[in-house]
């Protein structure tokens, strides 16, 4: 299937990153020119940008849309890695703020400055990585951030519905470079970072009529009914 997506200006932020990389490369090689967003810049194809800074997005954004003239997909893969959240914290309300933070404010601030463009155009294609422990309880931590940026991203789409901008979701499991077939009671299957990446490049492409979804990839947490 042809994606559409060759000519494309696609920005991924966090492109440097473990599911970032994946994306990005996946993206080009669909024919997207691809600038990665993240801390440091390195080279023509990236951009400096903070997501704790709306002062650091905008500039960024300001600079993408400067070179490239416009801003038809936003992939947003960055956020602090939740190995580096503290489990013995996990109803600490500071390291709550701080993840949701990270996560899904972080999110809505580049979305703030990228979605007016992509309205303004009549399209584009946002997609931000988000998890399954937003399905499950047991973690505050690791719940409220992962579901706050759903409910986000739900919002934002339905704010452009009808505009010919679409904004979704994508939810692993554990993340790796092998993934196991098996999958656990009250866990989700594992996925490796190409396949999110496949993922993404489908809902990133205008072939895409999906918008408002949160969806999971690999098999969706087992024992679990949503109804």
């Amino acid at each position: 299937m042809d994606l559409e997506l060759r000519d494309r200006v696609a920005l991924v932020v966090g492109g440097r990153g473990y599911i970032g990389a994946a994306v990005a490369e996946t993206l080009r090689r669909e024919g997207a020119r691809v600038v990665v967003a993240s801390r440091s810049a390195d080279g023509d194809d990236a951009v400096a940008m903070d997501t704790a800074s709306q002062e650091s997005v905008d500039a960024a954004v300001a600079r993408v849309l400067e070179q490239h003239g416009r801003i038809d997909v936003l992939v947003v893969t960055a956020a602090p890695a939740a190995g580096t959240l503290d489990p013995e914290r996990a109803s600490d309300p500071e390291q709550v703020a701080a993840a949701i933070d990270g996560k899904a404010l972080g999110f809505l601030r580049v979305a703030n400055a990228v979605l007016p463009h992509q309205r303004a155009a009549g399209s584009g294609r946002v997609v931000v990585i988000s998890g399954q422990n937003a399905y499950l309880a047991g973690n505050v931590t690791t719940s409220l951030r992962n579901a706050a940026t759903s409910i986000i991203a739900k919002n934002l789409a339905d704010q452009v519905a009808g505009t010919g901008v679409a904004v979704n979701v994508v939810n692993p499991g554990s993340v790796t470079d092998e993934p196991a077939a098996e999958v656990q009671r009250g866990a989700g299957g594992e996925s490796s970072p190409q396949q999110i990446a496949d993922l993404v490049a489908f809902l990133a492409s205008p072939r895409s009529a999906v918008s408002g979804e949160s969806v999971s990839i690999a098999h969706r947490v087992l024992g679990q009914l949503t109804i």
